[in-house]
């Protein structure tokens, strides 16, 4: 049967009637066109195809490239020629590697604008975490044998540009146990109404989440002309200077919970204005101090049998054998003379706890980018890891738009159903 004769147009079926709707809505990226030599494939039709395989959590480009290949309706709506073979996994894998981030970036923020000028996302209310993504490596396979292979020095051959990191996970209910990974993360923040990311960026694994906290709220706020009234974290944000940044800079609440890892166990006490270390004795004032890591104004008590000429004469070791005697220059104090930032943050309270509570969007939203693929790439390199995260993300939010110019304003979020189910024909 010849084409003419077909009831139906390939391109008139009803997942291209669909899919046509959805990238109606999708900003347009900048097409490349050489004077000499074949026109290339459609960079705007590859990033269409690379969302489908998002939405339809195609697992491989392979897999893409045999979804398009067996169904025309869908190829046609992607931009592509339906009565010829799809582009290749090589094509893909091209537009990944080669593409600049920034490229994509910016049609993530016209998403954004465009939801926050429908007044869908305010940005009053935001939430910021980060979420590990796993690359594909012998070395994250722990049914391999291999030797150093949670080696920081030594790079792996499969994907140099991936660090080592750390995630947390529950293999018991309330046992806390670190896993380390080869990979990257992805950081992001999120409007806690509507559970949509507003701003999003991928580091190498070894990148700490509080070292780039400040420079992606400053980069969203310029890029959108945010009003932030709240930003959730979680403890892992609880920085002294991070939180003044919020309180003072921001003028926003800061709802973080108080990590008191990395604090000084007491064994001393407080007696006027001496300090008694664990053996009874005064302990050696030896002056002001202010970190330049920290900027903070401590005065700093130390071991007196070391420093204190009277009380060495008396003691020849430390009464309680202390291992810091042993080992070093014994105890030492650090007494801060400034409040802390964290007096103003009012920790406890009714308030407090249900504006803590809104940080959990931030999961749901990593539970939705997952959902999509966003943690198992298929792609080596930094820049492709990126691309990958990013049009995950545009996925995201480029479901939230159509939902919502549609009339379907509680079928936002419905990034894995949104498609074949909700967006019908007669919308």
């Amino acid at each position: 049967m010849s084409f003419s004769e077909l009831l139906f147009a390939p391109a008139d079926l009803p997942p291209a009637v669909k899919y046509e709707k959805l990238f109606k809505n999708l900003p347009k990226l900048k097409e490349h066109m050489p004077k000499t030599g074949r026109r290339p494939i459609s960079r705007n039709s590859l990033l269409r195809a690379l969302i489908y395989k998002s939405l339809r959590r195609l697992p491989f480009l392979a897999d893409l490239t045999f979804e398009l290949n067996n169904n025309p309706s869908v190829s046609k709506a992607l931009g592509f020629n339906p009565l010829t073979s799809a582009p290749s996994i090589e094509r893909f894998s091209s537009f990944l590697h080669d593409t600049k981030n920034y490229e994509l970036n910016l049609l993530h923020q016209q998403l954004v604008q465009e939801l926050i000028k429908a007044g869908v996302i305010s940005g009053k209310s935001i939430a910021i975490d980060s979420c590990p993504i796993v690359v594909s490596l012998r070395e994250n396979n722990l049914k391999t044998a291999m030797a150093d292979r949670f080696n920081k020095t030594k790079k792996p051959a499969g994907n140099p540009d991936a660090r080592l990191g750390i995630m947390i996970h529950y293999p018991i209910p309330f046992k806390q146990a670190i896993r380390y990974f080869w990979g990257y993360r992805n950081h992001v923040i999120n409007d806690t109404v509507t559970e949509l990311p507003i701003w999003e960026t991928t580091k190498p694994a070894n990148v700490s989440e509080i070292s780039i906290a400040k420079s992606l709220i400053r980069d969203a706020i310029s890029s959108f002309n945010l009003n932030i009234e709240v930003v959730a974290g979680d403890a892992n944000f609880d920085s002294e200077d991070f939180l003044r940044f919020i309180i003072k800079e921001l003028g926003a609440l800061a709802i973080i919970p108080h990590n008191s890892r990395g604090e000084q166990s007491k064994g001393y006490q407080i007696k006027g204005d001496k300090i008694i270390c664990e053996a009874g004795l005064v302990m050696f004032r030896r002056g002001k101090m202010r970190p330049k890591k920290v900027g903070i104004l401590y005065c700093q008590y130390s071991c007196p049998i070391i420093y204190d000429k009277k009380i060495r004469y008396k003691y020849i070791m430390c009464p309680l054998f202390h291992q810091k005697f042993i080992n070093g220059k014994g105890c030492n104090v650090l007494i801060r003379l400034e409040p802390s930032i964290r007096s103003e943050i009012d920790y406890g309270t009714r308030k407090f706890k249900e504006l803590y509570n809104k940080r959990s969007s931030v999961e749901r939203i990593f539970s939705r980018l997952l959902a999509i693929a966003m943690q198992n790439p298929t792609v080596r390199g930094y820049n492709a890891n990126c691309n990958h995260a990013t049009i995950a993300h545009i996925a995201v939010l480029l479901i939230a738009l159509t939902a919502y110019r549609t009339g379907q304003q509680d079928k936002m979020r419905f990034v894995k159903s949104f498609v074949p189910n909700f967006l019908i024909e007669n919308t």
